[in-house]
């Protein structure tokens, strides 16, 4: 094979409320950690069985981290798309460790926010903030808008509707 890819893709809860780092160069560092689960049932038993995985992340990408930063937190539902990344740290105890992180690169990776609107714990208003002129952020679809957003223009004539100030 002449090249190699590494790309993870997760879809999973928060497992923590996003903590936001500053780097010596002044970069923050958004980080949280995250569950993906795996549910089956035993063949022997027939008991239902579950298992959970958590993984670090972290975002080096400055607008997908102001995102997290103000919309995620603990039990939100993310997909996002990223690199695996192993770095090596010494414990508090002296030993070399190592661990394994989900990194959102500078100009990589991907976060989208699953919870609907309203969702989760109650606190998942993703509107609030973003845009001044209520803006639509997490509602990319016209029927995933609000009745008064999908209003359509008032009837009329096109003229009347149009803007006369156009430079040609």
């Amino acid at each position: 094979m002449a090249g190699s890819v590494n790309k993870v893709i997760l879809i999973g809860n928060l497992g923590r409320d996003p903590e936001v780092r500053t780097l010596p160069s002044g970069d923050r560092v958004v980080s949280f950690s995250v569950a993906t689960s795996d549910s089956w049932r035993d063949k022997n038993t027939g008991e239902r069985k579950e298992r959970t995985e958590w993984h670090n992340v972290s975002i080096f990408n400055e607008n997908l981290g102001k995102i997290a930063e103000q919309y995620c937190r603990k039990g939100s539902k993310i997909y996002l798309e990223g690199q695996l990344q192993t770095r090596e740290y010494t414990d508090k105890d002296g030993n070399q460790r190592k661990a394994t992180d989900v990194v959102l690169q500078r100009f990589r990776g991907e976060l989208a926010l699953l919870d609907s609107k309203g969702g989760g714990r109650g606190e998942g208003d993703y509107d609030s903030g973003y845009g001044q002129n209520g803006g639509s952020f997490g509602r990319s679809s016209p029927m995933e808008r609000s009745p008064d957003e999908r209003r359509p223009a008032p009837a009329g004539k096109l003229s009347d509707q149009l803007d006369d100030d156009i430079p040609f």
